[in-house]
């Protein structure tokens, strides 16, 4: 079966006619032509028959007999001695010849058919030990233009199953914008949509475009709590750290570093929030080597080990570049936290684009991959810790804006470095 539903339907409208094309032809060209074929071969037998017993009793050929002939519309000469001889032919896709020549043989004074001549039936008969040879037109021995018939129903078959193909992909549509609409939600991007179509379609579109504004109306009113939550938290931890300015400074330092950890740990998880928000910037047509670029110059100036190791290209691929860039920065950053370099690499063909992050630091497990996808998960022995840690969103988050682009993040050991290798794989 074809994947498309496009496919499938033409499927459908097509075997039927096929199918209905095999039986007719059979059906109707084995009874209906061969069934006139045979009558009206027979009725020319009848004639020679006639014609045959005039030549026995006149003992050859005479001007009774030629009349009698033309009358018939039939031609008839004497076999001379020096004649070559005559032998039954019928071409291999002479259908209806098949039966000429099996209706001509129950002939008891046949000698041979000829059907080499289109239009024309060369007959030889022995008639008391005189040979005649005898022609006449083929079209009194087969329907003229049999092939009309399987003409017209291809023809006609072919012109309403165009039709019927037009009249089912306009009420094919409606599905394909549903899913279209359904599959952008999935990737981020909200398209207009208007129910349409006939009633289970509309009915189909119609709790979409609910679910929709329920997922949308319940990340934008979840939005809000945390930004509410952020602004009442931060200033206590504001007051909180400056009270502690006030302490001793041994006394004050591990609660400062609390208190920091605190605030970075709010400012991650908000961010975090935001992006499954949708807050990440609309969607357009982005060259990713310049974007890549960019953030890798960004992080190097920062003091960072960041190199880019690709080829520039000119793609362009459909992508949420706000987003996109949160994303690598999570990815570098970690690569540069737990290592003491950073290689960037892009890659990319007609499904796809993988931008990977190596780095050289000691890597995680593979058993603890999935642990490492969820959120607020640190994975301490795996990392270093001493080069600083974050709050276990990193990944998460960029997690979240590959599946918002259709893609997904993979985890690997480097190949090269002996450490990670993030890959954000994105779909074209």
């Amino acid at each position: 079966m074809p994947s498309g539903l496009y496919g499938r339907v033409a499927l459908i409208l097509v075997l039927p006619v096929v199918l209905l094309w095999l039986v007719v032809s059979i059906v109707f060209i084995q009874r209906h032509f061969e069934g006139v074929t045979e009558q009206m071969s027979r009725a020319v037998i009848s004639e020679l028959s006639l014609l045959s017993k005039r030549l026995i009793a006149d003992q050859g050929l005479t001007e009774t007999t030629e009349n009698l002939a033309n009358a018939l519309n039939i031609t008839i000469e004497t076999v001379v001695a020096d004649a070559p001889d005559l032998a039954t032919f019928r071409h291999f896709y002479d259908l209806t010849g098949l039966v000429v020549v099996k209706e001509f043989e129950l002939m008891d004074s046949l000698v041979a058919v000829n059907l080499d001549a289109p239009k024309l039936v060369h007959l030889r008969l022995d008639l008391a030990g005189a040979y005649f040879d005898i022609e006449f037109s083929r079209d009194r021995v087969s329907p003229s233009n049999p092939h009309q018939l399987i003409v017209n129903m291809v023809v006609f078959g072919v012109f309403f199953t165009l039709i019927a193909f037009i009249y089912l992909r306009n009420q094919l549509r409606p599905i394909t914008r549903l899913a279209a609409a359904a599959e952008a939600f999935g990737r981020g991007r909200t398209l207009p949509y208007h129910p349409s179509g006939a009633i289970e379609v509309r009915a189909a579109g119609r709790a979409f475009l609910d679910m929709r504004a329920r997922i949308e109306r319940h990340i934008e009113q979840r939005t809000m709590i945390l930004s509410g939550v952020s602004h009442d938290l931060r200033t206590p931890l504001t007051r909180l750290k400056l009270g502690l300015s006030m302490l001793e400074h041994d006394d004050r330092k591990l609660l400062e570093r609390d208190v920091d950890e605190m605030r970075q740990l709010l400012d991650e998880f908000l961010s975090f929030a935001r992006e499954q928000g949708d807050e990440g910037g609309k969607s357009e047509a982005t060259n990713p080597f310049e974007l890549v670029q960019m953030i890798v110059q960004d992080t190097t100036r920062a003091g960072h080990s960041v190199s880019l190791r690709c080829n520039p290209s000119t793609i362009l691929v459909e992508m949420r570049p706000l987003a996109i860039k949160r994303a690598l920065e999570n990815l570098i950053m970690n690569a540069v936290r737990y290592g003491t370099k950073a290689v960037v690499d892009l890659q990319y063909d007609a499904r796809s684009l993988v931008i990977s992050v190596e780095d050289d630091g000691p890597s995680i497990p593979p058993e603890l991959y999935e642990e490492a996808m969820k959120p607020f998960s640190r994975l301490d022995p795996a990392r270093n810790q001493n080069k600083g840690s974050g709050v276990g969103l990193g990944l998460p988050i960029a997690a979240d804006i590959a599946r918002a682009h259709g893609g997904r993040v993979e985890l690997s050991k480097s190949r090269d470095f002996g450490g990670l290798c993030a890959s954000l794989i994105i779909s074209r």
